[in-house]
């Protein structure tokens, strides 16, 4: 496949543990799709042309920035043993049981994922970077105080609120088929993020992501919602997504963009309903990259995991500015990708309910909107303390002394060999982390469930999104103008060889052909599909903790 003009300085956040996680059986959200993805870049031989990093464990007080207190000591506490008995109020408190079931290492999972966003904040807040990746964060429905659509900890919000330290503005897009409601809830009311989302809307989860929800108060007209019917295709969602996009950063002038990329908007997905292709995904990456803004690329949602590692690998090649071979090079899921064996993800033949004559309407609607928004509205700035610099302890060398792991780990030699995987042997540091369940179990039937459609639909007043989690506008402005210096980080560099051994083949599964399916007949299919897999998958600080804002 062709390059993207022009190089960008990128790095890539990934912890080999986090392929590990195991939702349970039957449960359609596949952590081990990250490391697919990472496997398959490996092989590509795109780490020589990125700065690799393993991204820390967010801290009890970074997850707090946004998250209550009292639901992060809950998913701390929680394991899969005490979940039936011990804490069953807590768990239907915090919305935990279900979709967003209880499985081995679920805050460690949950700690990973947000410390890659956050890392990747950091590092371009520093300008160490102009694009960070990490296709293990994206959860965008996890709420203030609870768990939601497969998502615990929101580490969009907390990235963006390490982003706006520096930053008056931050664009936050999501392709997601899923509205990202969880980033709109907490930045409803704000003027310092503007929210664009574009996806399915109607009876599908989560039910919200109406045309007429603005955003309340500062941040009215600041959140952008495309409500899509099935079966969009390439050409129709590039005729909405770049003269929107357009339009936004003309008018908003972001000093960052977040873009959350998720996978269930492809063709074929298990969960999905459009009908994207590989390169229809893609070139909304490379559209935003062509603005040349800080940004940041996280996962999200995609449930047939060997297309999800498909577009994110090919996404990280868009990111860097590189072309890569169309037929996929061998690597330790090789079987997954057949028959064809081919980076590419084909449209199907379903029909394409979004008319041009609906899309223009919207489309229209939406640019109408930021006419009502004030062109690159700022905050008053002050000077902050210096961020910190890793590169302070390599001129503090002392030969006579060990050096700290945060200097060691962050030289990278680039080697084409590729060195025995840390998994293997008696000493692997990976446990399998796997729950057995019924076959009656049904872990996805919230989110799968078909949603009444909310009071904002084709008559009636809008719905107004429930802000009560929303981040608090002064809290915002705080942040930024008291920035300490970030912590130095667990979100050390890691060597080349190291990297290039952290991934590692987990049980063979055998995928379904993904297509989309109702949400209803989900909940009872799963364990049918899952059956023949057997096993299925194996199993980056402010020292002052901010409070938020619980009214809209």
């Amino acid at each position: 496949m062709a390059a993207t003009p022009s190089r960008r300085r990128v790095c890539y956040f990934y912890d080999a543990d986090i392929g590990n996680y195991y939702y349970g059986q039957g449960h359609p959200m596949k952590p081990h799709r990250v490391r697919m993805t990472h496997n398959l870049l490996l092989n590509y031989g795109l780490y020589k042309k990125m700065d690799i990093y393993r991204p820390h464990k967010a801290s009890f007080e970074e997850m707090t920035k946004f998250h209550s207190d009292e639901y992060i000591h809950f998913l701390k506490s929680i394991n899969h043993e005490t979940s039936s008995s011990d804490h069953t109020r807590q768990m239907q408190r915090f919305n935990v049981g279900e979709d967003c079931p209880v499985f081995e290492g679920v805050f460690e999972y949950s700690q990973l994922s947000a410390g890659g966003s956050i890392g990747g904040a950091v590092k371009l807040n520093k300008g160490d970077t102009d694009i960070a990746i990490n296709w293990g964060g994206g959860l965008h429905h996890a709420k203030k105080s609870e768990a939601s659509g497969f998502c615990y900890v929101n580490d969009i919000v907390l990235s963006i609120l390490e982003l706006l330290k520096r930053h008056q503005r931050v664009l936050y897009i999501d392709i997601d088929v899923h509205h990202g409601d969880g980033v709109e809830e907490a930045f409803y009311t704000t003027d310092r993020v503007m929210t664009v989302s574009f996806h399915k809307y109607g009876e599908f989860f989560p039910g919200t992501g109406d045309l007429r929800d603005i955003g309340a108060g500062r941040g009215k007209h600041y959140a952008l919602n495309f409500p899509l019917r099935d079966g969009i295709d390439d050409f129709s969602y590039q005729n909405v997504f770049q003269p929107i996009i357009r339009h936004v950063m003309e008018w908003y002038q972001p000093g960052a963009v977040v873009l959350q990329c998720g996978a269930d908007s492809l063709a074929g997905d298990r969960l999905g309903c459009f009908n994207l292709s590989l390169l229809g995904h893609a070139e909304c990456v490379e559209f935003v990259r062509s603005f040349n803004v800080p940004t940041l690329l996280l996962g999200g949602g995609g449930y047939t995991i060997r297309n999800v590692a498909r577009c994110w690998t090919y996404e990280t090649a868009v990111a860097i500015g590189t072309g890569i071979a169309t037929a996929l090079p061998f690597n330790d899921y090789f079987e997954y990708y057949s028959p064809d064996f081919k980076l590419e993800v084909t449209p199907s033949n379903m029909e394409n309910l979004n008319t041009p004559e609906y899309l223009e309407t919207i489309k229209n609607a939406l640019i109408e909107s930021l006419r009502h928004v004030q062109f690159a509205p700022g905050v008053q700035m002050q000077e902050l303390r210096p961020v910190y610099d890793e590169d302070e302890d390599s001129d503090q060398e002392d030969p006579d002394e060990r050096l700290p792991s945060r200097v060691s780990d962050k030289h990278v030699s680039y080697d084409d060999g590729m060195s025995d995987s840390e998994d293997e042997g008696d000493d692997r540091r990976n446990r399998q982390s796997y729950k057995k369940r019924e076959k009656d179990d049904s872990h996805a039937s919230r989110r799968m469930s078909l949603m009444t459609p909310s009071k904002g639909g084709d008559s009636g007043e809008p719905r107004r999104v429930d802000a009560r989690g929303a981040v608090d506008e002064a809290e915002i402005e705080a942040a930024s103008e008291n920035y300490k210096a970030s912590r130095p980080a667990d979100a050390g560099r890691v060597s080349q060889k190291e990297f290039a051994g952290d991934t590692t083949a987990a049980e063979a599964q055998s995928q379904d052909g993904g297509h989309k399916r109702k949400a209803s007949e989900m909940a009872t299919s799963e364990d049918e599909d899952e059956g023949a897999d057997g096993d299925d998958e194996a199993p980056a600080e402010d020292s002052a903790k901010e409070a938020m804002n619980t009214s809209a």
